[in-house]
């Protein structure tokens, strides 16, 4: 009978103990989120916010003072989160759309997971990249830090939803903050419903607060408090209209507090200080690698983002890029870019206001309130400038214009800034690869179930340094030679066909006149998004001929044999018309509607919003 000796036992005793202190000396890591949460809170300095346990927690932590989410509405923001890449590089920047992500490039869970860690997520994912099933180790409402084996360390988010935009209009209401004492924002009109709304959101608040207690109490219960690296953060800003969906400042700019105990001072920033604050600038897109960074994981060199604490953390960034896509059933095409003083906005579509219409948001009295009161002619022009066109360019000095509301862009004494937030946002763009200029129908036509970012990477499909430039002379509605004109719209890459149209959308009828005739030629264009572009500009500025020719073109797309994205196109386009298509209405009233099998799940409400939009003689929207 073998018998162990006394040396083999102490070792199979030292390997033991090795291993269980590696697992305690690695940090566990929870991280509370809120929905449509800006930072209205006690510890940024709002006396009429209530959360005191937040509060707390940043007086033992860091509080980052300008964090920034990648986009004002939640899946696109959550897209940034989980892959470390900014989703106008993947493709995944459309609201709720769902395309395939890169290959090679796997999500941050996994490589938590590689390093020993139990993952999971309690538990909205609302990604717009497809994903693998198993990506974390749990993700529903049961996952819990709780169910790990035992000795390993974790990596836990909870989602709090009960802050989200829906939660500001659920009525009735306990209400627990006076709306007499809410500080309204400029654009705001002051109305006792409006108010109310506010008061509501600060309530909705305080209970994501008490949430986020509850989980800081349950760390304090099992003793682990000081094994746990804790971050608090919000998924964008307020819900309230003109805050959630605006790639400005004011919808971008998130709560970020960082608890980082004393047995882990090693993976602290230089600047940490208990109760301090930091104004080092800190996107989602950092997220991702600095979770790697915390564990030991070197962050591979393609992720975007930048770790800003852990073993791998790097210095700090000059700017924080946003930008918006469609949202819901509105296409939209925005970029932005701080330097934490002053936002620079490019409005690729500047014939769309800030306030378009998107149905889910207008379902809010405050955004309802303030549409009407508009008009009737009720407000004045800083209120009235969400349902107004966009200017191609603005410019904000956050020091002395908290709200934004000040356009700068055109002043001559902040033309060098103004200058240099562009260059930098366009370097970014370039170095990153943005999508920006591949509208939606036509990524679907050219990529088909493929990855967007592998595609866009391949030599001859995506030439970004020579689409660039047209599309920003074209939007900026600067005149451009006729001759330049005609001859991007004889061009081989529809998407400079594309942009000189979107130019020609925004300009005089005297300069879309004279390229009639290839406006004409282009109704029978490949890419949609060209021919139902073409038919806006037959209608709006050709001859009878020419506008029942694109109305009939238009009528086209009106078929279940559509796809999602050219009918979603083409419907964009009719709403667009407003009155001068209303030939159109008897075959919309009439269509089937669209085969939503296969669809991803934020596509279904899309084309029944434009339907009943289009249909609507009364237009909740201000360009009409």
């Amino acid at each position: 009978m073998f018998t162990p000796s006394r040396s083999i036992f102490a070792f199979i005793l030292f390997a033991l103990n090795l291993s269980i202190c590696a697992a305690v000396d690695r940090p566990n890591i929870l991280w509370i989120t809120s929905e449509d949460h800006g930072p209205e809170m006690g510890c940024y300095g709002d006396e009429f916010a209530t959360t005191p346990h937040l509060d707390a927690l940043a007086t033992r932590g860091l509080r980052y003072d300008f964090a920034w989410s990648t986009a004002s509405v939640c899946a696109p923001a959550r897209t940034a989160l989980i892959s470390g890449l900014y989703p106008p590089s993947t493709g995944g920047h459309n609201m709720r759309s769902k395309v395939t992500a890169p290959a090679g490039k796997p999500a941050y869970p996994t490589f938590l997971r590689d390093a020993g860690y139990y993952c999971t997520n309690n538990s909205k994912e609302d990604y717009n990249l497809i994903l693998p099933a198993d990506l974390w180790d749990e993700s529903s409402a049961k996952a819990h830090w709780r169910n790990r084996p035992d000795g390993k360390p974790f990596f836990a988010i909870f989602n709090a939803t009960v802050s989200h935009e829906s939660k500001i209009r659920t009525r009735p209401h306990e209400a627990i903050h006076d709306p007499a004492q809410v500080t309204l924002p400029p654009f705001h009109p002051d109305d006792p419903a409006i108010r109310q709304d506010w008061a509501q959101y600060y309530d909705i608040v305080s209970q994501t607060d008490a949430i986020a207690g509850k989980h800081l109490a349950d760390l304090d219960a099992a003793g682990i408090t000081e094994d746990t690296i804790i971050f608090y953060y919000g998924d964008h800003g307020s819900g309230m209209p003109s805050y959630k969906r605006n790639p400005k400042n004011r919808g971008l700019r998130v709560p970020l507090i960082v608890y980082v105990p004393e047995k882990f001072a090693h993976l602290r920033p230089a600047d940490y200080m208990p109760g301090g604050s930091t104004d080092r600038l800190v996107g989602f897109i950092d997220l991702a690698p600095t979770a790697l960074s915390l564990v030991g994981v070197k962050p591979p060199a393609w992720m975007q983002g930048h770790a800003f604490l852990g073993e791998h953390i790097t210095r700090p960034q000059k700017y924080m890029f946003g930008f918006r896509g469609r949202t819901d059933e509105r296409m939209d095409t925005v970029r932005s870019v701080t330097d934490g003083r002053y936002v620079y906005v490019r409005n690729f579509r500047p014939e769309f206001p800030a306030g378009v219409h998107v149905s889910y948001q207008m379902v809010t009295p405050t955004t309802l309130i303030w549409f009407e009161q508009f008009k009737a002619g009720k407000t004045n022009a800083v209120q009235s400038a969400f349902w107004l066109p966009s200017p191609a360019e603005e410019l904000y000095d956050l020091a002395y214009d908290p709200h934004e509301i000040n356009n700068l862009a055109a002043t001559p004494q902040h033309t060098a800034t103004r200058d240099r937030l562009a260059t930098a946002l366009f370097q970014h763009m370039e170095s990153t690869v943005d999508l920006a200029f591949l509208p939606e129908a036509e990524m679907d036509r050219r990529v088909g179930t493929g990855s967007p970012y592998d595609w866009a990477r391949q030599a001859g499909n995506y030439d970004f340094g020579r689409v660039q430039p047209i599309a920003g002379r074209a939007t900026r509605g600067v005149p451009i030679l006729p001759a330049t004109i005609q001859a991007q719209l004889h061009d081989n890459d529809s998407l400079v066909r594309y942009w000189t149209l979107r130019g020609l959308t925004i300009s005089a009828s005297s300069e879309v006149t004279p390229h009639l005739p290839d406006l004409r030629n282009l109704l029978n264009d490949p890419a949609v998004d060209v021919s139902v572009a073409a038919a806006d500009l037959l209608v709006r500025h050709g001859n009878d001929r020419d506008a029942s020719a694109g109305l009939e073109h238009l009528a086209d797309w009106i078929t279940p044999k559509s796809n999602h994205f050219e009918l979603m196109a083409a419907l964009t386009v009719i709403d667009h018309l407003g009155p001068l298509a209303q030939s159109l209405h008897p075959k919309i009233r009439d269509f089937p509607g669209e085969d939503t099998t296969g669809l991803a799940r934020g596509y279904i409400f899309d084309v029944p919003n434009l339907l009943t939009h289009i249909l609507d003689l009364k237009k909740t929207d201000a360009r009409l």
